[in-house]
């Protein structure tokens, strides 16, 4: 039977939540234990269980929080009357770059949460099926193209090349060349002039 215990919403649970960032970014999510942090906190179990039901929790909040600063990161960018393909090519990279800054410790953890993240998936989702409408409607991208399909595609690929240079270490500056070279080819084949 759960236990149904009101727990504490602080300065202390803050204090948590960055030392297990700091800790799941330098050493790797499956690091990250209630006893590293309450070590590196000076303080005991209790105070880490009154505010938190496991390290999950935790890693929950850190995930959301990097998931949040993402999300960010491609909303300030855009302006709709700039250079559409090339706004879109770097905020695309632009997720890259922040993923090694976030992720590179949390890497596999971030992948998965965001398989089951059902939240992020949708915003996402949303976003990016946003681009695809504004370009179809500016006459830059094929009328035919399908925005839910596209828009999973685009996310699949940004998620999937992300996950993988991170995992290989490519070193962020060759990854985000690649990366811009073979997203402007995706890109390419969404344009309208390629049905002329």
């Amino acid at each position: 039977m759960a236990e149904n215990v009101q727990l504490i919403r602080d300065e202390m649970s803050g204090k948590i939540v960055d030392e297990a960032a700091g800790i799941a970014l330098g050493e790797g999510a499956g690091e990250v234990t209630v006893r590293k942090i309450i070590r590196a906190l000076g303080v005991t179990n209790r105070v880490f269980y009154n505010r938190f039901h496991n390290v999950e929790e935790v890693l929950g909040i850190v995930y959301q929080d990097m998931a949040v600063k993402m999300r960010r990161s491609i909303m300030e960018r855009f302006d709709p009357e700039g250079d559409f393909f090339g706004q879109i090519t770097d905020i695309a990279a632009g997720t890259l770059k922040l993923s090694y800054q976030l992720k590179l410790g949390m890497n596999q953890y971030v992948f998965i949460q965001d398989s089951i993240s059902s939240e992020n998936f949708l915003w996402w989702q949303e976003h990016i099926r946003e681009y695809i409408d504004l370009g179809k409607e500016k006459g830059l991208l094929r009328p035919d193209l399908d925005g839910e399909a596209m828009s999973y595609a685009i996310w699949c690929f940004i998620r999937g090349y992300n996950t993988d240079a991170l995992a290989r270490e490519i070193p962020e500056e060759e990854a985000v060349r690649g990366f811009r070279y073979s997203f402007g080819v995706f890109l390419d084949g969404m344009k309208e002039d390629r049905l002329k």
